[in-house]
């Protein structure tokens, strides 16, 4: 009897093991993406400043999913060669005509880095999603040449109120930048000696959201105790919105430096800070010569240039009439660092 029953149970598994072999997989549906269709790959795009509000529309081929649904396309662009590292988003449409603004596109490319009034490569995809549960499929890249306007770009800001600047939240001056649109912001806050070293970070000109740092962890707290340096100076701060930490850079003393000046090559004359317009100030003689703009006695921080823009171990800037002077030191702008000489 065991025997038989043996033979029972593998003539009932021989088979199923057979058909487990031919099981056939169900076919996979073939989906194709969405692409730029026009303007075409290669094509020359070129922004004006004279109407930035122009529409600018974008012809994009349908998506198919293998399956029907409500079908939605989003156009994203990233500098080229980047593999849309960093991309952003042009705009969304059920349509084929996905719509932009050469403002809107100027902006972006321009805080990406291109160049004003030269011609940059540009990658374009479309994202094409579907009300089904189904993944977004991206069609091919395309590449056109994008061609930016001058403009001041306004880049997303945080406030800092804080006993240096009056504890002013409306100042429009003493902010923090995201120059990269992604919630991480950046600049100096300048808290000089004469005051106690507190202030906060504020989502907006207002008391409504702000933020301190109770544990003087780096981690912003809601409405948590004012952020105090350890040492006064101009001092590089970070801030992530998203995570909310933050850093503070060492801190740094600024002045003017150079035969020009009133301490010549050997000793910095101390800038003040304006509290009202967030920048270094100094009002003083100076000779017919040349100087610099140096921190803490140390040449390793020290800026040069010309016609208001200044660089890291720029060169010497000149000075071709002696007078009273009243000379500006501005880092409101993260990754710009520039200067004005006013003679009084």
């Amino acid at each position: 009897m065991k025997v038989l029953k043996k033979i029972a149970w593998i003539a009932a598994v021989i088979p199923a093991m057979w058909a487990c072999d031919n099981y056939e997989m169900p076919p996979i549906i073939p989906q194709t993406g969405s692409t730029l269709a026009n303007p075409s790959s290669g094509s020359s795009l070129v922004l004006t400043a004279d109407n930035p509000e122009e529409v600018i529309p974008f012809t994009v081929t349908a998506a198919d999913f293998g399956m029907t649904g409500s079908v939605t396309y989003e156009l994203e662009m990233d500098l080229a060669g980047s593999n849309f590292a960093n991309p952003v988003s042009l705009g969304s449409s059920t349509s084929n005509i996905i719509e932009s603004t050469a403002e809107a596109i100027n902006d972006e490319l321009l805080s990406k880095g291109a160049m004003f009034d030269t011609p940059t490569d540009v990658d374009f995809r479309v994202k094409a999603s579907i009300n089904q549960p189904l993944s977004p499929i991206y069609g091919e890249t395309v590449t056109l040449s994008v061609t930016p306007y001058n403009s001041d770009v306004e880049f997303p800001v945080i406030y800092v109120p804080g006993d240096y600047q009056g504890w002013n939240p409306e100042n429009e001056m003493t902010v923090l930048k995201s120059v990269n649109f992604d919630n991480v912001y950046e600049g100096y806050v300048h808290v000089l000696p004469g005051g106690t070293g507190e202030f906060k970070v504020n989502e907006t000109n207002s008391w409504d959201i702000n933020y301190g740092d109770s544990g003087a962890d780096g981690t912003l707290d809601r409405d948590g105790d004012n952020i105090k340096v350890a040492e006064f100076g101009t001092i590089f701060m970070k801030v992530d919105l998203g995570a909310k930490t933050y850093t503070l850079g060492d801190p740094l003393y600024w002045g003017i430096i150079g035969d020009a000046t009133e301490g010549g090559w050997d000793a910095e004359t101390k800038m003040k800070f304006d509290r009202d317009e967030n920048v270094l100030t100094i009002t003083t003689d100076l000779k017919v010569g040349e100087m610099k703009f140096r921190a803490n006695q140390d040449w390793g921080f020290n800026y040069g240039g010309s016609n208001g823009e200044l660089t890291a171990d720029g060169p010497n800037i000149k000075v071709s009439e002696a007078g009273n002077y009243t000379v500006t030191l501005d880092f409101r702008t993260p990754s710009e660092v520039k200067y004005t000489m006013t003679k009084n």
